[in-house]
C-alpha cells in the first residue's frame, strides 16, 4: 500500500528541483513556465532507522524499505481554475494524490524568472490557495445539482451529502480549507475535492532569506529549504555525505507527510530471508493490515503473532523474543500499532 504526494505551486519555484532531489529521476528543469505538462511520478524509499537495526539484528538476505510516491505537477497560474495555462488539466492531477505539497519561493535570482514579477511569500500562498477553493466549489456546486433529483425523491443518503456540502461551501466562501470529521471525509470522498487533502507549505529559501525572516507568522506544517542545495547533496554518495559531514533534510518532509496522513509503518521478517518495512493508516486492523503484505493473509487470516519494535531489539531475536514470552497471540480486531513486527497465520 503506498502513498501520493503531488507537489504543486507557481511555476518557475523549484517544484522539479524537489521531485529530482527526492527521486534521483532525470526531469526537465527549465526557466519558463509550464516546462513540466504531464505530471512526474517517482517513488522514494521511507528513510526508516527502526528498519535498518531489526536488519543489523535479523541478517536477513534482503531488507525492504516502505515507499511513498511523489507527482511534479505542473504551475498553477492566476485563473487555473477557468482553464489559464491548462489549469484544469493540471487541477485534475492534484485530485488524485493523497496530500499536498505546497513549493513557494522565497529567494531572488536575476536569472530565473518570477511569474508575478516579484517576491512575495504570502501572495503567492494566496493564488494558489484561491485556485484550490474556486475549483471545490465549482465542484461542489455541479454535484449539488446532481443530488436536487434524489432529494425531492426524500433519498436519505442525498439529504446527508447535501448537508456536509453546504458546510464545505460556507467554509471555502470563508477562505478556509474545509475541515470535517472522518464520517463525513468518507461521505463526501467520492468528490475528491482539492482543499480537504492535508497540506505541507515547502518554503525554497537560499541562506539569509531576508523575505522568509520577515514574515511573523507561517501557515501550520511549513517546511523552509534550500532546494538546490538539497538537490546538490542527493547526488552525492553517501560516503562524500559522511565525509563532507552533511545530512540532507528532505527526510523532515517525509516524516511530516506520514504525521499528516496519519501513517504509521510496520514489519515482517520472513523466514530470515527478508525484513520488511509497510505503511498503513493509523487503526488498521490486524487482517487489513495482512491484506498490505498478501490478499490472503487478509481473506484467510486467522491470527497475527506480533511483538514490538523495541521489545525486539531487547531481546536480539526473534526466538528468544519467544521464549521471553513477548510475541503476543492477536486476533481480527487487533489495531496495528507503529513499529509493530507482525507475523501472519492464515
Amino acid at each position: 500500500m503506498s502513498f501520493s504526494l503531488g507537489i504543486i505551486g507557481l511555476p518557475n519555484v523549484g517544484k522539479s528541483t524537489l521531485f529530482k532531489a527526492l527521486t534521483q529521476q532525470e526531469v526537465d528543469i527549465s526557466n519558463y513556465p509550464f516546462c513540466t505538462i504531464d505530471p512526474n511520478v517517482g517513488i522514494v524509499r521511507v528513510p526508516d532507522q527502526r528498519l535498518k537495526i531489526l536488519s543489523e539484528i535479523i541478517k536477513p538476505e534482503k531488507t525492504t524499505p516502505t515507499i511513498i510516491e511523489f507527482v511534479d505537477i505542473a504551475g498553477l497560474v492566476k485563473g487555473a481554475h477557468k482553464g489559464e495555462g491548462l489549469g484544469n488539466q493540471f487541477l485534475a492531477h492534484i485530485r488524485e494524490v493523497d496530500a499536498i505539497i505546497h513549493v513557494i519561493r522565497s529567494f531572488t535570482d536575476k536569472d530565473i524568472k518570477h511569474v508575478e514579477d516579484s517576491i512575495n511569500i504570502n501572495r503567492d500562498i494566496e493564488i494558489i490557495n484561491t485556485e484550490l477553493i474556486m475549483k471545490d466549489l465549482e465542484t461542489i456546486e455541479k454535484h449539488k445539482k446532481k443530488l436536487e433529483k434524489e432529494i425531492k425523491a426524500n433519498n436519505k443518503q442525498a439529504i446527508k451529502e447535501n448537508e456536509i456540502l453546504q458546510e464545505t461551501e460556507k467554509q471555502l466562501n470563508n477562505y478556509e480549507f474545509i475541515t470535517l470529521d472522518e464520517k463525513q471525509k468518507q461521505t463526501i470522498k467520492h468528490l475528491n475535492l482539492l482543499t480537504i487533502k492535508p497540506m505541507i507549505y515547502l518554503i525554497n529559501s537560499k541562506g539569509e532569506d531576508h523575505e522568509l525572516q520577515a514574515l511573523k507568522t507561517l501557515p501550520e506544517n511549513t517546511i523552509p529549504l534550500d532546494l538546490k542545495l538539497e538537490l546538490e547533496y542527493s547526488e552525492l554518495t553517501l560516503e562524500e555525505q559522511q565525509e563532507l559531514k552533511i545530512k540532507q533534510r528532505l527526510d523532515v518532509l517525509i516524516k511530516t507527510s506520514y504525521k499528516l496522513l496519519n501513517l504509521i509503518s510496520f514489519y515482517t521478517i520472513k523466514g530470515g530471508t527478508e525484513t520488511r518495512a509497510w505503511t498503513a493508516q493509523q487503526n488498521t486492523l490486524a487482517p487489513q493490515a495482512g491484506g498490505i503484505v498478501h490478499t490472503d493473509f487478509e481473506t484467510k487470516f486467522i491470527r497475527a503473532q506480533v511483538i514490538n519494535y523495541k521489545e525486539l531489539i531487547d531481546a536480539k531475536s526473534w526466538n528468544e523474543a519467544k521464549n521471553k514470552g513477548l510475541i503476543k497471540t492477536q486476533g481480527k480486531s487487533y489495531q496495528v500499532k507503529d513499529g509493530d513486527i507482525i507475523e501472519f497465520k492464515i
